[in-house]
């Protein structure tokens, strides 16, 4: 029997406010346990929220990015639920109405295009975390997470495969990182995903009994722990046996999944309108000021760079697939105007360093843009050679060094001097009569190796066009 996949998933964005929603408690992350409280987010009695007007605003900068209606009156409910790390007893989130429903986004996959439905959007206040000690049977509770501001982004049962679900997920990654509302950081849990997975026979519309994946940390992960779930779930099916609703957790070690509940509904939550906090009103002025500080977002800018730049399209959605990336290549084709040879280095060389033994990403990467742009015209000008232009890259990324200093420190100036490298060239002729002769009788593919002798006495610092020309002049007398 063959079966259909279908995914939805919860996407949880931590937002890059410098204080709660609903207190002034600062969301610096690292700091001591249950350092960033206060009566308000431990739930004392008596205290009363204050919604922060920043939420609001980001909720709806993604809303806007993601094709959303917005809701001019939104309201807070309460999600009723017992578990240690929420003092209150219940978590401050929307419901019936939320900021934003009935968007989009479009996705790339092998080349097809699927545009996944938006359900909602909606704010909502983060719980504590429990800390599990290996050696002794206890938990420990740190409440500096409680009452960071959250927005939930809810897809429609829209996802067909794991690698979707991987690719809608970079994308609203990537949307999030644009708008600077969300650091993104999956290991700190600023950008966390619940999914929903489920298997129905091909054909049928109904779906069949879903169970969500929890604790994925990573894009990979993601796509590993839903295609284990669908293995897993078409056994059981063949088998002639049922889906149980639950609640699992990836381990991603043993890449299992393990049961964690039951999965909870809707109603046993008890949603209702939270008394301490007013609706939500959004007048149009307030809405047409959120609308214009929108930057450009990933498609824009890829279209731009395509369009502007001559990007092939591969280029284009590597150097757009964050917003550091993009600017840095746009910092760079300031300095130097060439855009193709810009992201030929950016994707071979500077990629490639940056995923070393460490793997850092382009914030904390030594060689500026600048300084990029600065070695790409010595290369250009004949100043150094590509090949040295290589070594010196390498020991700029190691040093942060400019690359002017490092070829005179190091003495790799390209060798352009005719006359010196005709002595050179004459050595070599008359050390390798053997390959001249093949030369003579129209072996061309020897050319290769009178340069390569060159290189070597020269060190490669000889230039290699100006190498080509005179070894074929000189060979031809």
């Amino acid at each position: 029997m063959e079966f259909e996949t279908v995914i939805g998933l919860e996407v949880h964005a931590q937002l890059k406010t410098k204080s709660k929603i609903f207190c002034g408690c600062t969301t610096a992350f690292g700091n001591p346990p249950n350092s960033n409280t206060c009566p308000v987010c431990l739930g004392m009695p008596g205290v009363l929220p204050v919604l922060n007007k920043t939420v609001v605003e980001y909720a709806l900068k993604m809303a806007f990015a993601t094709n959303c209606v917005i809701n001019r009156r939104n309201q807070f409910a309460r999600k009723n639920y017992f578990y240690p790390d929420l003092p209150k007893g219940y978590q401050i989130s929307q419901f019936e109405l939320p900021v934003a429903e009935h968007g989009y986004v479009d996705i790339e996959v092998d080349g097809n295009i699927s545009r996944i439905g938006l359900t909602r959007i909606h704010m909502e206040e983060d719980a504590g975390k429990l800390v599990h000690d290996n050696h002794e049977p206890r938990s420990y509770v740190d409440l500096n997470r409680t009452g960071t501001p959250l927005i939930e982004i809810v897809s429609e049962p829209d996802i067909r495969t794991p690698q979707g679900a991987a690719a809608y997920l970079r994308k609203l990654h990537a949307i999030l990182r644009y708008l600077d509302i969300c650091d993104g950081n999956m290991q700190e849990g600023s950008f966390r995903c619940d999914a929903n997975i489920s298997l129905r026979p091909a054909g049928r519309e109904e779906f069949g009994t879903r169970t969500e994946l929890k604790n994925m940390n990573s894009f990979k992960n993601v796509q590993r722990a839903l295609e284990y779930e669908v293995r897993r779930q078409r056994d059981i099916l063949l088998d002639g046996g049922e889906i149980i609703q639950q609640t699992l957790l990836w381990d991603a070690d043993r890449n299992v999944t393990s049961s964690m509940r039951s999965k909870e509904e809707a109603h046993d939550y008890r949603y209702f309108p939270d008394p301490d906090l007013i609706p939500v009103v959004i007048d149009d002025n307030w809405l047409k000021q959120v609308e214009d500080s929108l930057p450009e977002l990933p498609e824009q800018k890829r279209a731009r760079f395509v369009d502007e730049f001559g990007l092939p399209d591969y280029d284009a959605d590597i150097i757009t697939s964050s917003r550091e990336l993009a600017d840095y290549f746009e910092i760079a084709v300031k300095i130097f105007p060439r855009p193709k040879k810009i992201s030929n280095w950016m994707m071979t060389e500077l990629m490639r360093e940056m995923k070393g033994e460490d793997g850092i990403n382009i914030q904390e990467c030594p060689v500026s843009p600048e300084h990029l742009a600065e070695l790409l015209i010595m290369i250009d000008k004949g100043a150094i050679s590509g090949k040295i232009g290589k070594t010196v890259f390498a020991e700029m990324m190691t040093t942060g060094k400019d690359p002017q200093g490092i070829v005179k420190e190091k003495n790799l100036v390209q060798m352009s001097d005719e006359g010196d490298l005709l002595k050179l060239i004459q050595e070599i002729m008359t050390d390798n009569p053997a390959q001249v002769t093949q030369f003579k009788e129209g072996k061309t593919k020897v050319m290769g190796f009178f340069v390569g002798q060159l290189m070597k006495k020269t060190r490669g610092k000889a230039n290699p066009q100006l190498a080509n020309q005179l070894f074929s002049r000189e060979l031809k007398k």
